[in-house]
């Protein structure tokens, strides 16, 4: 018997990267697996910044699975800087990033499973930042602020966790030097890194853990960097 066997995963963004290998990971312990993506196939094609496609894909699950157990809100925010970033494309950035995660959650609450679990993907950058990221770097500290108020609101209804990533590949290049270096582990983050944990945190393994916010970077944001050292130079 697999590990989520009659269980329902949601995963937005599910297409590619972080959310493919995620939603692969259900497939692979027995989930059946309700994906939302903008891009064309297999799966609800939509916009999760939009209102109406939300309330339609959540109404989709319910009528095709009746429950769910685990919600993982993944879908990616356009990353844009003060510069450049207009008013659209910020106010974008937070529907995908903030608001799409909350009102999605609302939506499919009154239909959580017992010992349900909600995963919110959001990412080192709501702790550093490179400059001209501030659409991305708002909308992922956003979710990383929601994951512990939605926890407290959902006390017994459903444990709520995000995960910060730092450096994943997803275009699976061999990435070495000081690029792998600067994570103390010796090397880029992969999806699988990501996708085991939002399984440990569904299971009941982890049953204990809810509103913590998980940072899984090889330990880059731990590691300090001087000119000179790990093979990085300051020109």
């Amino acid at each position: 018997m697999k590990a989520f066997d009659g269980k329902v995963a949601v995963v937005t963004g599910g297409a590619h990267g972080i959310g493919r290998a995620v939603a692969d990971a259900f497939a692979r312990e027995g989930a059946v697996v309700h994906i939302i993506d903008r891009q064309p196939g297999d799966w609800f094609v939509g916009d999760v910044s939009d209102r109406e496609t939300l309330e339609r894909f959540a109404k989709f699950i319910i009528e095709k699975s009746a429950h769910v157990d685990f919600l993982v809100n993944n879908a990616l925010p356009v990353m844009k800087g003060i510069d450049e970033c207009s008013w659209e494309e910020f106010s974008y950035a937070l529907a995908v990033g903030v608001t799409a995660p909350f009102y999605l959650t609302k939506l499919l609450m009154p239909y959580f499973a017992p010992e349900a679990s909600v995963i919110n993907i959001a990412s080192s950058r709501d702790r550093m930042s490179q400059p001209q990221t501030e659409s991305y770097t708002a909308a992922k500290g956003g979710i990383a602020a929601l994951t512990h108020a939605m926890a407290v609101s959902l006390a017994g209804k459903a444990r709520v966790n995000s995960i910060s990533p730092g450096w994943i590949d997803t275009a699976g290049s061999e990435i070495t030097g000081a690029d792998a270096l600067q994570q103390p582990v010796g090397r880029v983050g992969k999806p699988a890194d990501i996708a085991e944990m939002v399984l440990f945190l569904c299971s009941g393994k982890a049953g204990f853990i809810t509103g913590e916010n998980i940072c899984i970077d090889g330990g880059m944001t731990k590691l300090m960097i001087y000119h000179g050292e790990h093979g990085w130079t300051k020109s």
